[in-house]
């Protein structure tokens, strides 16, 4: 069975000859730039500057060789653009990181240092703009610069809230139609965020230049707006939704077939014991829109729906479904209710649970070799019953992840597939 069947049968909730696994595919199931680095010397590959492939969270690429030796099922049909809306592909410049590794960025990571020795980043690569991003001189990813201007209710227009949404323009048509077909070429199944057609997200977008920020672009006061001010958001979600169908519709006439997934959202709902808001709330002023899109996609593509949200969401794990989504992640299955057998007995049949592999937050970091193996095994067992699981963490793997216990979660899932 190749990668891409034994994908799209887990996908059809139908049992594979083995787990398929995903390791770097999207910005949520990926691998510090570090932690690659560590893997690749532990595996005895060439030294070379690992490519980072998403700035903001400073995660590194899975190459071919990497990826065959992890078992890799899936791969990304990553965008022209970044977050933080700098060209993300060749050419490329070595950057040495705080922690004193040597990377491969884009031209347009373009860092200044502050005085505190943080490094600051810039949208587009502008260092003339307001900075967007901050890493901490002792941390290993950029935290986002709120960029919120004191709000004037009676000149609030939710119109300002959709600058960086937009129809697709015919360069990047042409640009998704060359690289998933490349994608495609792989043999392994593809996935891809598609810019201009996700919705609901919060509303800071580091990407976007913003001399006089307008809207609300602080992310405490998007997620007061829902109570504060609803028809605000519903206005910013219609018209999210109106171009994200248009785009999808340019899209798939140029992309068809190359795609087996695209990922809709990353709004979380969830924090580690509670909810951002009700599902009341939920079914109000999110599910229309997903629905809308989930149902157009459904109904004019052969691609599954991906949703993103950590944290404890079982409330809203049977709205997603209402709302048309296939695949759930990261399956935060150390969160409250976020019981894995009770997951997988109740919403197992709907959900594809692509995540939840191993707890990323505990044990992959600071247990043992043999805890790793034992919890990814039990999950495992739970997970893969009947198809609907696609293995990843809970979440991206960290810079500081002992590189053994990442060895043993490989192991624990090559022993659970009977591969050698």
């Amino acid at each position: 069975m190749t990668s891409k069947e034994r994908v799209i049968k887990s996908l059809n909730h139908e049992t594979p000859d083995r787990i398929p696994v995903d390791f770097g595919s999207t910005s949520v199931t990926g691998v510090h730039a570090l932690a690659v680095e560590n893997l690749r010397a532990c595996y005895g590959l060439e030294k070379k500057p690992v490519r980072v492939t998403d700035p903001y969270q400073m995660l590194g690429e899975i190459d071919e060789e990497l990826a065959d030796i992890m078992g890799v099922d899936v791969t990304g049909a990553k965008g022209r653009k970044n977050s933080f809306g700098f060209y993300n592909h060749e050419p490329f410049m070595e950057y040495e990181t705080p922690w004193g590794q040597i990377v491969l960025v884009p031209e347009g990571f373009r860092t200044t240092t502050d005085k505190n020795g943080d490094i600051l980043m810039y949208p587009e690569g502008d260092i003339s703009a307001q900075p967007s991003g901050r890493m901490p001189r002792t941390g290993y990813f950029f935290d986002a610069i709120i960029r919120q201007q004191p709000i004037d209710e009676e000149k609030l227009d939710y119109r300002d809230n959709l600058e960086e949404y937009g129809l697709i323009s015919d360069s990047d048509l042409e640009y998704w139609k060359v690289t998933t077909q490349k994608a495609r070429a792989t043999g392994k199944a593809v996935i891809a965020g598609f810019g201009g057609t996700a919705l609901g997200d919060i509303a800071h977008i580091p990407g976007i230049k913003l001399k006089n920020p307008k809207g609300i672009r602080d992310i405490t006061e998007w997620y007061m707006s829902i109570l504060m001010r609803p028809d605000y958001i519903r206005a910013i979600f219609e018209r999210q939704s109106e171009i994200a169908l248009e785009n999808f519709s340019r899209i798939h006439k140029v992309v068809g077939d190359n795609v087996d997934a695209v990922y809709i959202c990353g709004t979380d709902f969830g924090t580690q014991d509670s909810t951002f808001c009700s599902p009341e709330q939920f079914d109000d002023l999110w599910l229309p829109y997903y629905r809308r899109i989930n149902d157009w996609v459904h109904s004019n593509t052969n691609w599954k729906t991906f949703k993103h949200s950590c944290g404890a969401v079982e409330p809203f794990l049977s709205r997603f479904i209402a709302a048309g989504f296939d695949i759930i992640n990261p399956v935060q299955v150390n969160a409250k209710g976020m019981d894995p057998a009770h997951l997988k007995k109740t919403y197992g049949k709907d959900l594809v649970f692509w995540g939840g592999g191993i707890d990323t937050q505990k044990t992959l970091p600071y247990s043992t070799p043999e805890k790793v193996r034992e919890e990814v095994l039990r999950l495992c067992k739970i997970f893969a019953k009947d198809g609907g699981f696609v293995f990843n963490t809970v979440h991206n793997i960290q810079a500081n992840v002992p590189v053994k216990n990442i060895v043993a979660m490989v192991n624990a899932i090559k022993e659970f597939n009977g591969v050698r």
